[in-house]
């Protein structure tokens, strides 16, 4: 950190259980960029009264996670379209005592997705993940787009908010592109030669897939994102997900857009122990 004093602008986070990830991705471009910024994670257990500590404190931003996701819209003044498609804030910033709500996850999905253009896509997973993911797809182009999910209720509801379909799993279903939605592969193998396929997807479905997306960002290379690479099929991992939503993060902030190689090394910074 290059300095602090009275003019320092606060950056936040508010999660059930905070980690150090991205405390240390902001607070090292802070430092790269020479922005007189500082980072800091928070827990609460009275949103309404850390949401108007952000207002009266002039806080800059404030990361939002679970489980206060969809608590906080209540309490903002407006909400971006990327949180409104799907009812979940996880990003506020502070214009001057005007509290927005933003969703960067949606951003980040859709700026690494293919063009939709006539393609198709199958998402496992049917929670808050899934629904940024569904709403990317969306923003993206994908026409044709199904939701494999063994809670009928909760797929059913994603389904019909974006006009797409429910399947209870995925079996021989076929797709462009495949998301992982779920915690599937959080605990499996990060080295390629001991991991074992992902049970979210058949291996069948992954070889004819033109590219497999999947959320999980630890470990960054999971079963699913393994064999997908085995078999050929362009990937995108949670990894870079995590990286480019807490970038867009840092540009609502800062109004300073990070470049590739400061993002890289930021993400590469934010996962050391």
């Amino acid at each position: 950190m290059h300095r602090l004093d009275r003019h320092t602008r606060l950056c936040m986070s508010l999660a059930a259980r905070p980690s150090d990830v991205g405390t240390r991705f902001h607070n090292f471009l802070y430092a790269e960029l020479g922005l007189n910024f500082v980072y800091k994670a928070f827990t609460t257990g009275d949103l309404a009264g850390a949401v108007t500590g952000i207002r009266a404190l002039g806080i800059r931003g404030c990361g939002v996670s679970m489980p206060y996701k969809q608590d906080v819209l209540p309490m903002l003044d407006a909400v971006d379209a990327s949180a409104a498609a799907i009812g979940a804030v996880n990003t506020i910033v502070n214009d001057g005592g005007r509290l927005t709500g933003y969703n960067t996850d949606v951003i980040a999905v859709q700026s690494l997705l293919p063009d939709g253009a006539g393609r198709s896509a199958l998402v496992a997973g049917s929670g808050g993940m899934a629904s940024a993911v569904v709403a990317a797809l969306r923003r993206a182009g994908f026409d044709d787009v199904v939701i494999a999910a063994r809670n009928e209720e909760t797929g059913r509801a994603l389904a019909g908010r974006f006009s797409a379909r429910w399947i209870p799993e995925c079996g021989g279903h076929r797709a462009d592109v495949l998301v992982n939605a779920t915690p599937i592969g959080m605990a499996g193998a990060a080295d390629g030669a001991t991991a074992t396929p992902d049970p979210a997807f058949p291996r069948a479905a992954v070889s004819g897939a033109h590219t497999v997306v999947d959320v999980v960002a630890l470990p960054p290379r999971t079963p699913l994102i393994a064999l997908a690479e085995r078999l050929g099929v362009g990937t995108v991992t949670g990894d870079a997900v995590m990286a480019l939503q807490a970038a867009e993060q840092f540009r609502l902030y800062t109004g300073i857009r990070p470049d590739e190689e400061q993002v890289r090394r930021a993400r590469e910074y934010s996962r050391r122990t």
